[in-house]
């Protein structure tokens, strides 16, 4: 899983990307090129919890994220995930059917 880094390749999907949304996270997605592999950005604010919280939630997204990419073949896509303050009462499963419901307005999957 490669992993967006720069500001500016965050302001790029941003600006160009479509965005969807629970009551949960936020998804942004640019689709840059075919065949190439998808490039995550995670972005969780300190208004979600502490540190601990805030890099459970982020390994929690990152291994639901691996999942997702061994089931289905999907290539060439900047995907930032912004989480919302309710995410922090989620469980691992509900936060996964919640992920499923954001591609799934995608059309990824």
């Amino acid at each position: 899983m490669e992993s967006l880094k720069k500001n500016k390749e965050f302001k790029k999907v941003y600006e160009n990307g479509s965005s969807y949304a629970t009551r949960n996270l936020v998804i942004y997605c640019l689709n840059y090129e075919k065949g190439k592999k998808n490039r995550y950005g995670l972005s969780v604010s300190k208004k979600i919890g502490n540190a601990v919280v805030r890099n459970r939630l982020k390994r929690r997204l990152r291994e639901i994220i691996r999942e997702f990419e061994r089931e289905k073949e999907f290539k060439g896509y900047d995907i930032i995930f912004i989480a919302r303050k309710p995410v922090v009462n989620l469980d691992y499963h509900r936060l996964k059917k919640d992920v499923k419901k954001l591609y799934q307005k995608m059309n990824i999957i």
